[in-house]
């Protein structure tokens, strides 16, 4: 059981960890004018790798358990959206699209579950 003062800065790292992505998704669809998600896309791979380098790092050093769910529960579990992916995943097969809609839900898993294991070789190496 985290104590208090670590549960409310979970939520904190939570709505701050969702306003990043906000502002990382909507500048990046900005400078994108397609139809597959590539602003979610980019969040969930970088919130993998981030949250592989998090628990690479908290495995060798020791981090303590409040900051590991502080920064990988709050901040990167408020940053990366499995929610979206899915709905976009779902709204690409319904407009036919069905070869982005494949590399949003199967490329998208596999680039995460590499981005993610990259970020705990780093975090774990470092």
């Amino acid at each position: 059981m985290l104590p208090l003062w670590a549960v409310l800065a979970l939520a904190v790292a939570g709505g701050l960890g969702a306003a990043a992505r906000f502002v990382v998704d909507g500048a990046i669809s900005a400078g994108i004018r397609r139809s597959y998600p590539v602003g979610t896309t980019v969040v969930n791979l970088s919130g993998s790798f981030l949250l592989g380098l998090v628990t690479g790092l908290a495995t060798v050093h020791a981090l303590p358990v409040e900051w590991r769910a502080i920064v990988g529960v709050g901040f990167l579990g408020g940053y990366t959206t499995f929610s979206t992916a899915s709905f976009e995943t779902v709204r690409l097969a319904l407009e036919g699209r069905w070869g982005p809609s494949l590399l949003n839900a199967f490329g998208q898993l596999l680039a995460a579950l590499a981005a993610a294991a990259l970020g705990l070789w780093l975090g774990a190496s470092l």
